[in-house]
């Protein structure tokens, strides 16, 4: 399906370099961009943006709402369709609370810990993600 239908949905398209994750026809997608989250209905304007680590909520048509965290990427989107190419993307409902702040408290750690510049900027990425992960499963921002 190429063209915005009757029933006003739009192709959607998420992939992360492992796989395709969901190809369908969409009602709406809100995308976390870089500048702020927005939302994309059928006939949208054209655009490329940037994405920030989030979560994707698609409403695909006849279907609940589902949520996808990305650790950023990029989308395409046109009055037709929207593709987002994700750096890293699973599903929110995957995510566990539990190990995600145990993760947070070990990258902590190991922040206090590196010994050079690279490795605090590599830990730091790390512990932002985790961070971000746990903010798209809860919905409240980490400490």
């Amino acid at each position: 399906m190429t063209d915005t239908n009757i029933n006003g949905t739009f192709t959607f398209e998420l992939v992360s370099p492992e796989r395709k994750l969901i190809s369908g026809a969409a009602k709406m997608v809100v995308i976390p961009g870089e500048e702020g989250d927005f939302g994309v209905l059928p006939g949208h304007s054209a655009l490329v943006a940037t994405i920030r680590p989030g979560v994707v909520e698609i409403t695909m048509d006849g279907e609940a709402t589902q949520r996808i965290f990305i650790a950023g990427g990029f989308a395409d989107v046109s009055p037709t369709n929207c593709t987002v190419l994700a750096e890293e993307a699973v599903n929110v409902s995957d995510l566990n609370q539990a190990d995600l702040e145990q993760t947070i408290r070990n990258l902590t750690e190991d922040l206090t810990l590196a010994k050079d510049d690279l490795e605090k900027a590599r830990v730091a990425r790390k512990l932002a993600l985790a961070k971000a992960k746990l903010q798209g499963l809860t919905g409240t921002v980490a400490a």
